[in-house]
């Protein structure tokens, strides 16, 4: 097919080109310098660097002019989904006709500002503590903040370019580039552990393996999972004309917040360790609290595994209005059998997907806590992400999705021969 043989073409070419922008370092940085003061701050900073890291493909610890990556954009995006659901402007904004285009543009200014803030706090950074740069000016700190908000704008509209004109969702593609990108590092230092450490023998990567294998199918499982609300639709005449009458579904998805509430946790749960790791290492009950809350531990896992439930429940109570889908039922003349329109029918949603997001949620928590405990247990560092995971795995259904719906609409035969991604496409 001509048209999606370009189109996947079109992406790959921008992909290389975000992947070769992720390689240019900053002006005036010391690598060896850099690599040294990163080293501390994953120390104390742990999860919440790696986390920047992550988003920005390994561009943030190099220092690159990509170093930002799309974390502004992503960060704007969830303020703007809030607001619109606080500010009653912006909610009746979303609800026009052309509403979502403004709110877009509106997240565009928002991602500048905010790299614009981030990248001064990076320059200031730099600046001395472990001398990374040379002597800079205001001019370098001027320089530094420009490149790193284009940077970031350019990666911008690398991921509107590839939805627009490419296969799949662009900035969950960018993102899915920079964690694959990190995999071969990851490989080469699990077979340098089994090399080098007698302890790290091939039970341990057999349970290393098992364990990305399991949490893959459990994210695919869960990714995939829907419940359908039985929705009928009336009859209505107009003129000789019968309309309705059909029935049909109501969908509604097991993890509908996606990985949202696993930023939401690690950011707040880190901030206590990050603001710990700058007092003074004379106070005493410093260390003793640092290893309380230390990541691994009993309390950080019991404290980070309930964030990310709760936050699940509020993500998932911004995205989806069972007030507006009622609404919304009622006016286009469906309704859900044995239940009366209206406020009957927004509670039976609500109440429907309280239930639903309760395995969702756990999901989650135990996605994101047990590779942490079984990580440590075999000291191989981060090497399975439960974020990562998420990531990956969803954007490789909803672009497996896509080019299947490109090749059905042609009368071709798809990549999953025996099983369609229903889930994923209703």
């Amino acid at each position: 097919i001509p048209e999606l043989r370009k189109r996947i073409i079109f992406t790959a070419l921008l992909l290389i080109v975000y992947r070769l922008g992720a390689h240019i370092t900053l002006p005036g940085i010391d690598d060896i310098a850099l690599e040294a003061f990163f080293q501390q701050l994953m120390e104390r900073g742990g999860n919440v660097i790696g986390f920047i890291d992550l988003f920005s493909g390994g561009a943030f610890s190099q220092m690159t002019i990509f170093a930002l990556g799309i974390q502004p954009y992503i960060s704007a995006s969830i303020i703007m989904q809030l607001l619109a659901v606080i500010v009653p402007s912006l909610e009746k904004l979303s609800k026009e006709p052309d509403g979502r285009k403004k709110i877009t543009q509106y997240t565009r200014y928002g991602t500048v500002i905010l790299s614009i803030i981030q990248g001064t706090t990076i320059s200031i950074v730099l600046r001395n503590p472990e001398n990374i740069t040379g002597q800079v000016d205001e001019i370098w700190h001027f320089l530094v903040v420009i490149t790193l908000t284009a940077g970031t704008s350019f990666v911008m509209w690398l991921g509107e370019q590839i939805t627009e004109r490419g296969i799949g969702q662009g900035i969950s593609l960018i993102i899915t580039v920079g964690i694959v990108a990190g995999l071969p590092g990851g490989v080469t230092s699990v077979f340098s552990n089994l090399v080098t450490r007698p302890e790290f023998g091939i039970l341990q990567l057999a349970l290393l393996v098992a364990l990305i294998v399991v949490a893959v199918m459990g994210t695919v499982f869960i990714t995939l999972s829907v419940r359908k609300i039985p929705v009928q639709y009336g009859r209505q005449i107009r003129g000789r004309r019968v309309i309705g009458g059909q029935s049909t579904h109501l969908p509604l998805r097991v993890n509908a917040a996606g990985m949202i509430p696993i930023i939401f946790a690690v950011t707040l749960i880190q901030f206590p360790p990050t603001v710990l790791g700058f007092l003074p290492r004379d106070w005493g009950w410093v260390t003793g609290v640092e290893a309380l809350i230390a990541p691994g531990a009993p309390l950080y896992l019991t404290v980070y595994a309930l964030l990310i439930i709760g936050f699940t429940y509020f993500y998932t109570a911004v995205q989806i209005n069972p007030i507006q889908m009622a609404e919304d039922l009622q006016k286009y003349g469906g309704f859900i059998p044995g239940i009366r329109a209206g406020k009957q029918t927004a509670d039976y949603i609500n109440t429907t997907l309280t239930r639903i997001t309760l395995p969702g949620a756990v999901f989650l928590a135990a996605i994101a806590v047990i590779p942490i405990i079984i990580t440590s247990q075999l000291n191989v560092g981060n090497m399975v992400e439960g974020a990562s995971i998420l990531i990956v795995v969803g954007v490789v259904l909803d672009t497996m999705s896509q080019i299947e719906s490109y090749l059905t609409v042609r009368h071709y035969e798809g990549f999953l021969k025996d099983r369609k991604l229903r889930g994923r496409r209703r």
